[in-house]
């Protein structure tokens, strides 16, 4: 009796019209579909169960259109004090390099038309000019990540090959991504030397002297993006390296991963290498990241040698790793702030990184004063995103009390846009360092929102 008084998917469309304007006929009628077959479960061998309304079933099923629908990838605010936070998207763009992008996406382009000639082009030319006149190396190429960028050299340059590397640097960074694995997908026969904590100039020379004399060795450096080894170390400089790869009739490729093309050094942080330095001490082919200490979009990047290049260039899997032309537009303005010398001031990565201490207190107070609690304490930012490993530097915090911890930053991550703060000794913090000063007031008025009733 209960069955036969559920209202039929016609029915349901007439009295909920909006929610068909609204989430599509379709998938309307997938949710009615849904939540009816549930109502049929749940009343069946109940004769007396009534049966729900239709504004019930309509309002149960806009629940899950709701959740359908809705994007499960959204900005953030990121309080953390962590830079180049990988799974918050790590470098927030320039406003020059997403106006770029923006431009781009909403049209055609001249992706591959050469305008000129009028005929096709080429879409590594966007980028490449810039990064030879940039870092001085004769050609480049932009591939989707730095991942890619390696296996697509190894698979051009090393098939069948020996690779020489450290043991030390036969690393594993996030996701699983293992350069021995890398090696063996790209066809590269691996030789390791050395030990763990040290190798030495005569490893390199006896591994490439051992090279048949019809073969091209290559020698591989890969950055250790998340880790250091301190103490019983030793390893020989880059330019010796290099020098006696070429001795002995070999290539030097060098995997730098952080990108970085200003001295991290200056910001009294540790050295990390260099781009202009590989290339300096005769680096065959160096790989960066575009989306770490670059502080552009993600993508892999790869210059040097343009004859080495014009063969990566023709490989198949270059197509299958290329970059898309907002990448390009947005990485091309992003090196053009470092060839204006602007790169500190318009880059949101350096901008965090060289604001001055009494700056980032200034913001936290003001953050205090706005909702009228917590504490402004000295603390401690990162770089993160596998760059500069264990390197810290200070900064200044809005440290504020919870009852519960974990209920506090869940109810931080159902704002929008999400606040992501990290706790310490069962205290909320927040590190104006990382916030972008466009996003206080959405911050304030989340924190406003909840700390009433969340703080002790």
């Amino acid at each position: 009796m209960s069955l036969r008084n559920l209202p039929s998917i016609d029915r349901l469309l007439q009295l909920g019209g909006n929610l068909v304007s609204n989430y599509g006929r379709p998938a309307t009628i997938k949710a009615l579909r849904m939540v009816l077959d549930e109502i049929r479960a749940e009343i069946t061998g109940h004769e007396d169960a009534p049966v729900p309304a239709p504004v019930v079933i309509l309002s149960r099923s806009e629940t899950y259109l709701m959740g359908w629908m809705k994007p499960t990838l959204q900005p953030v605010i990121n309080a953390t004090g962590v830079i180049l936070h990988t799974n918050l998207g790590r470098a927030p763009l320039s406003k020059a390099a997403i106006f770029a992008m923006d431009e781009v996406s909403q049209g055609y382009s001249n992706l591959e038309f050469d305008l000129e000639t009028g005929k096709r082009g080429s879409r590594f030319l966007h980028v490449e000019s810039v990064l030879q006149n940039l870092t001085g190396a004769e050609a480049g190429l932009v591939v989707n990540n730095c991942a890619s960028a390696v296996l697509l050299v190894l698979s051009t340059l090393a098939n069948r090959k020996p690779v020489i590397i450290p043991r030390s640097q036969l690393v594993e960074i996030g996701g699983g991504f293992r350069v021995p694995d890398v090696m063996k997908q790209s066809g590269a026969k691996l030789v390791e030397i050395g030990t763990t904590n040290k190798v030495r100039i005569s490893d390199f020379d006896e591994a490439l002297a051992a090279v048949s004399p019809t073969s091209i060795a290559l020698v591989m450096r890969a950055h250790r993006s998340n880790f250091k080894i301190i103490g019983f170390t030793e390893e020989p400089e880059l330019k010796t390296i290099i020098e006696t790869t070429h001795e002995h009739g070999g290539l030097f490729i060098d995997d730098l991963g952080s990108g970085a093309l200003l001295d991290t050094a200056r910001f009294g942080m540790q050295h990390e290498p260099t781009v202009q330095e590989s290339l300096a001490a005769g680096a065959d082919i160096v790989m960066f990241s575009g989306d770490k200490l670059l502080g552009g979009p993600q993508a892999g990047i790869i210059i040097g040698k343009s004859a080495l290049i014009a063969k990566i260039k023709r490989h198949p899997l270059a197509r299958a790793v290329r970059a898309d032309k907002t990448c390009l537009a947005g990485l091309a303005v992003t090196l053009l702030h470092y060839l204006k010398d602007e790169a500190e001031r318009e880059i949101p990565l350096w901008r965090m990184i060289s604001m001055p201490l009494d700056q980032v207190k200034a913001r936290a107070e003001a953050w205090q004063r706005e909702i009228g609690c917590g504490d402004v304490l000295v603390d401690t930012s990162t770089v993160g995103g596998g760059s500069l490993p264990g390197e810290t530097f200070p900064t200044w915090v809005l440290s504020l009390p919870a009852k519960s911890p974990d209920k506090f930053l869940a109810r931080l991550r159902n704002y929008y846009p999400a606040v992501i703060a990290r706790t310490q000794n069962d205290r909320i913090l927040f590190d104006p360092r990382t916030v972008l000063p466009e996003q206080d007031a959405i911050l304030l008025a989340c924190l406003k929102s909840v700390v009433p009733i969340l703080i002790e």
